[in-house]
């Protein structure tokens, strides 16, 4: 399965830049199996984006075309409400599928560096692999809309080491 809609990723522009730059690095190797279309990829914001007003307009509107958030979670990203909260609120008010994942590769919800508005909501949690990316991206968006609301209210969920072990890690 190939998740081929529009995921907005969520990060930190100072410190985890990186990491969104590696996960364009492995969509673009044609010898790699990973694909997400980037709603950042959506538009291109002009030399006006000074203003917050005009780049929450912009983003507010490469969400609203998405159907998964990707939040990349680094040390500093809980303490982020400029924008990486209020990204993570608009993701909650548009009911989007969310992807929280670790840039220290831990498996489960990191309760040290999740930010707090996603911690006791429905979200998978998931290490910085490739394969597992791919994974949540491929099934996560459909189970998460599968789910009815007492489901959502269970909270945060994160995948077996069984399945990690199906995917090789």
């Amino acid at each position: 399965m190939a998740y081929n809609d529009p995921s907005y990723v969520v990060f930190d522009g100072d410190e985890d830049k990186w990491a969104y730059g590696r996960m364009k690095g492995w969509k673009a190797l044609e010898n790699i199996d990973f694909d997400f279309q980037d709603a950042h990829d959506l538009d291109s914001m002009t030399s006006r984006a000074q203003g917050e007003k005009y780049v929450k307009g912009r983003l507010r509107g490469r969400m609203e075309n998405s159907t998964a958030v990707i939040v990349l979670i680094g040390e500093k990203t809980k303490n982020l409400h400029k924008f990486v909260r209020w990204e993570l609120d608009l993701a909650l008010e548009l009911g989007l599928p969310i992807i929280a994942v670790n840039l220290n590769e831990k498996r489960a919800q990191d309760q040290d560096r999740c930010p707090p508005i996603i911690r006791d909501e429905c979200a998978v949690h998931i290490p910085f692999k490739m394969k597992a990316i791919k994974w949540a991206l491929d099934h996560w968006p459909s189970e998460f809309r599968g789910m009815d609301t007492a489901a959502r209210a269970k909270g945060a969920r994160h995948y077996s080491d069984e399945q990690y072990k199906a995917l090789g890690l």
